[in-house]
């Protein structure tokens, strides 16, 4: 199987700036070949393809030099990128309900990242070398496991970078033992609530830094455009983003992996979180939780430990009686469960939680009548 490994890199500031020149030249490539495909269309109803587009790279090195620094998988790679962009294009205009998204040009510092593949870098120990770049000194915090099929370098809003190693034939990781199931209710006032009983409280880490964040945008508002104040503060407020990022991405990692761990099957509801984040009320509470990545983050764990994640349809789950099947009707601000019909009082997401679980048991006695 493959598989990522993300690393953070300290670079020299030789090698930064070398870097610096390779995104630039790649943004260059990219917003060229666009305004190539984009001419050639206009005036033929055609498309140039990406492999005619590869061909051309030679000449397009003869006549700027400047492109001849960067290696010529990495500029393969960009139009590899832009060809991606333009097939997703297509297949969005096809699906209905979907925004297309032509694919933009790309402007100053918007390009942030270059990939190479098996020629033009050495990897010794800790130290990455590319060549006519410089040496990266990554922070390997975990091994790097099977044959690396592709370097991708990318430097982020903050000005940090970060190494990715795409690698085949990476030996899953096993899970122990377990045959236990759960059922997992999401929420906002608890971040899930489990048909164990067991509670993950909401971190809340957008709401924590908000007003961090409002005085840090406030300030880059006042900054004059194109001075070096106003670059600092722009900084401030992309480090003050990508802390809350981090912050999440680290607890729903470690939240994830604790549910792969202890149970054999997990079952949370099939919600339709672009629908839910439109109401006005409660939209930036429900981005905040990132309940999507945490349910992409499951299955990608479940798949790798060899464990199973269920999904299932949520209407009524908060509804239903968990003991009786009775329908309860409750205001959201309604945080118990009382039935008149069997007398079960309990928490309401405690009950959601087990009527996830009971409908993922009928799903699979659904099937198993099938078969």
């Amino acid at each position: 199987m493959r598989k990522t490994f993300l690393y953070e890199a300290r670079v020299s500031q030789k090698t930064a700036i070398n870097a610096d020149g390779w995104l630039e030249t790649c943004r260059t490539l990219y917003n060229v070949a666009l305004d190539q495909r984009r001419s050639i269309y206009r005036q033929h109803k055609t498309s140039i393809t990406c492999y005619d587009q590869c061909n051309e790279l030679p000449d397009l090195k003869k006549e700027f030099p400047e492109f001849k620094a960067v290696g010529s998988q990495v500029l393969q790679d960009v139009l590899e990128r832009l060809d991606k962009a333009y097939k997703s294009f297509f297949r969005r205009v096809k699906q209905k309900g979907q925004k297309a998204g032509f694919p933009r040009f790309r402007g100053k510092d918007r390009y942030d990242s270059f990939t190479l593949k098996q020629a033009g870098w050495k990897l010794e120990g800790r130290y990455l070398t590319i060549t006519r770049v410089g040496r990266f000194k990554l922070f390997l915090s975990r091994p790097i496991k099977g044959d690396i099929k592709t370097i991708t370098v990318r430097r982020t809003a903050t000005g940090k970078w970060l190494v990715a190693f795409s690698c085949d034939n990476v030996t899953p990781r096993t899970a122990p033992f377990s045959d236990k199931t759960v059922g997992i209710d999401v929420g906002i006032k608890s971040f899930a609530v489990d048909s164990d009983g067991g509670v993950v409280d909401n971190p809340k880490f957008f709401r924590k830094s908000e007003k961090l964040l409002r005085q840090r945008q406030r300030s880059l508002a006042r900054k004059e455009p194109g001075s070096k104040n106003r670059a600092n503060a722009r900084l401030l407020v992309a480090k003050t983003h990508q802390k809350i990022t981090n912050q999440r991405r680290d607890f729903l990692h470690k939240t994830a992996n604790r549910y792969i761990q202890n149970y054999e099957t997990i079952t949370v509801e099939s919600l339709k979180i672009k629908n839910m984040v439109r109401s006005r009320h409660l939209s930036k509470s429900i981005s905040d939780v990132s309940w999507g990545t945490f349910f992409e983050l499951l299955s990608c764990k479940a798949g790798e430990a060899g464990r199973t994640v269920f999904r299932v349809n949520p209407k009524d789950t908060s509804q239903l009686c968990s003991g009786c099947g009775e329908r309860v009707p409750k205001e959201l601000s309604e945080r118990t469960h009382r039935c008149p019909k069997c007398g079960l009082v309990l928490d309401r997401d405690l009950n959601a939680a087990l009527n996830i679980l009971n409908r993922a048991g009928q799903a699979r006695m659904t099937l198993t009548l099938a078969q």
